[in-house]
């Protein structure tokens, strides 16, 4: 839930704020045009207190400085930043720096480092991270706590070139946007987020101009949607599918990117129910879903130039006595029958009909899905890398350089016909669950048969998405991975 934060960009002969954040090298050395804007006298001092506090100028660090009085009409507070040696990361410099300040106090950043000056992207990258740290999910907090108490003050970003950087930070703001919406919608409690009540978080996506699509129960229904319907027939709310269409390419009736998402509002595993330590977390099994929303977000505020499809089943996976069985036989919208021999790997069968449907209405040139899928990937890649399987090369090369480029990383796994067989049922045509052994090969080779031979990815962000690690820039539990990651495959190769 945004904390409102005023950045503002401005001209590095500007006056301080009551905060002034310098950057600090090997040894605490500043950079030349830092020492030059605060005089000869304060850049000496801050060298000696840096040098008597053993400050080393390694990434991350901080010293606190006493308030000079030479630097305005009122003193100035400093905050030294190390930036250590190498590349500058500046996503992660600006969710350091946030961490650092004091709370409710304006800031002045002076944009120059040891090694040279910010640029106008740097400063705008600078700024996104800086949001991001920002964020904390309050809003059913009575009693707020010291990090809640008081709001960040505004941050002056001083730059060579504020009318650059204010540019490139109005694309940063639209993908913040959708970084903050899916993190608020994977924190919401599923009391609150029922499939119903997601729909209409997502058709919110109007204003920005995305062309909105809510299908009930009866229209899936009548597509034949009856493996996503399977899931949710235990639930007292209705299962629903949203298509969302942002459509800025130059031809509209280009083929689009398709985006396709797991949204499973809580995942109590049906009938195969779940233990119930950190039961409460399969709040979070939406997060896939909640990924494409915030894409879609990203996407139509910074008016991106490409057609972009994205559609996300949502439902509730409850033990009723309406509930599916382990041994119930249904029909996907593909005609292919399914074997339920575990209700827990329900996911897939959302993914199932939402993917085969995408494909058959759409017809897209990709298409990426996204899902906590299993429990199995974490156990493989751990929380740092998400797992991403393709039958596509190019697809697959592409998505893992926009991991790396944005820090939302993935680690391709394989598929291959000998996983097949696992999935093999003596009654129906495939069965939705193969064992422990390759769990998350598994679920992707049963998705691979709902995607009718189109370039498609998988990406199983089950250890990424919800309760993530505490990093620079999130603090913790829901990350909104995926936004970045999906607007940087869009702006990257399908955009122009």
């Amino acid at each position: 839930m945004s904390q409102s934060i005023k950045i503002q960009f401005v001209a590095d002969n500007e006056a301080f704020s009551p905060v002034l954040v310098l950057f600090a090298g090997k040894d605490g050395t500043l950079a030349e045009a830092a020492a030059k804007r605060v005089g000869k006298a304060v850049a000496a001092r801050i060298k000696a207190v840096a040098t008597t506090e053993s400050f080393s100028g390694k990434a991350g660090s901080s010293l606190a400085l006493p308030a000079e009085s030479g630097l305005g009409d009122s003193p100035v507070h400093l905050l030294l930043v190390g930036t250590g040696e190498g590349e500058t990361d500046f996503l992660r410099l600006g969710g350091q720096v946030q961490s650092k300040l004091p709370k409710g106090r304006d800031a002045s950043v002076f944009c120059a480092l040891p090694g040279g000056a910010f640029d106008a992207v740097a400063a705008a990258e600078f700024s996104l991270g800086f949001r991001m740290a920002a964020y904390r999910f309050d809003r059913y907090q009575t009693k707020k706590g010291e990090e809640t108490d008081s709001k960040p003050g505004a941050l002056s970003l001083l730059v060579d070139n504020p009318a650059a950087a204010r540019k490139e930070a109005k694309t940063r703001e639209a993908i913040y946007g959708g970084i903050e919406l899916a993190r608020d919608l994977v924190n919401e409690p599923p009391n609150v987020l029922t499939p119903a009540e997601f729909a209409k978080r997502a058709a919110g996506l109007e204003k920005l101009g995305v062309e909105i699509e809510v299908l009930d129960e009866k229209a899936l229904k009548k597509l034949g949607m009856r493996a996503l319907l399977g899931v949710g027939q235990g639930s007292e709310q209705e299962s629903h599918v949203v298509v969302m269409k942002w459509l800025g390419a130059k031809d509209e009736k280009a083929a689009p990117v398709a985006l396709v998402g797991k949204g499973v509002v809580f995942d109590t595993g049906g009938i195969s129910i779940k233990p119930a330590e950190s039961m409460e977390d399969m709040k979070g099994d939406m997060a896939g879903a909640a990924a494409v929303v915030g894409a879609m977000h990203a996407l139509a505020a910074r008016k991106a130039k490409a057609n972009v499809v994205g559609v996300i089943g949502l439902v509730e996976n409850m033990p009723d006595g309406k509930a599916q069985r382990p041994g119930d036989i249904v029909t996907s919208m593909s005609g292919q029958t399914i074997e339920i021999i575990n209700t827990d790997a329900e996911g897939r069968l959302v993914l199932a009909d939402v993917l085969w449907y995408t494909k058959t209405k759409f017809n897209p040139k990709v298409m990426v899905n996204c899902a906590t899928l299993t429990g199995a990937i974490i156990v493989a890649l751990g929380v740092e890398h998400a797992g991403l399987f393709s039958n596509n090369d190019e697809l697959a090369a592409n998505l893992t350089k926009a991991g790396l480029a944005t820090g939302e990383k993935v680690w391709r796994m394989p598929l291959a016909p000998e996983y097949d067989k696992i999935m093999d049922s003596k009654f129906a045509d495939v069965k939705n669950s193969g064992g422990r052994k390759g769990g998350s090969i598994i679920a992707a080779q049963f998705l691979q048969r709902f995607v009718d031979g189109c370039p498609w990815a998988h990406i199983d962000l089950a250890g990424t998405a919800m309760g993530s690690p505490v990093t620079d820039i999130s603090k913790g539990w829901a990350s909104g991975y995926g936004v970045r990651l999906f607007d940087r495959l869009v702006a990257d190769h399908y955009e122009g």
